[in-house]
């Protein structure tokens, strides 16, 4: 696995959370990640990962991501990153 690029996501009270990106993909036109507070989850032990879809984007370059929670669209999205992430085995809870 390739290692993942770390990301800071301000929550609504500002409070600043890094995540690592594993991967990502356009699904419609609609920017995906997912994203891991590990950054080089163990292939043997359970790793809980979020999917997050692109919200908004600021004149400045700045991107606002929500946790995708919809349950159809998360299967959705998770059936492309699990296709894209062969050595990962994700299971949507």
């Amino acid at each position: 696995m390739k290692k993942a690029e770390s990301i800071s996501f301000l929550t609504d009270d500002n409070t600043e959370v890094k995540f690592f990106v594993l991967e990502q993909t356009t699904i419609n036109g609609r920017n995906y990640l997912l994203v891991s507070e590990d950054a080089e989850p163990a292939e043997d032990e359970d790793t809980i990962v979020y999917v997050m879809r692109e919200t908004d984007k600021a004149e400045d370059g700045m991107v606002s991501y929500e946790f995708v929670e919809e349950e159809k669209e998360l299967e959705s999205v998770s059936i492309v990153f699990e296709q894209l992430m062969e050595d990962m085995d994700i299971e949507v809870e």
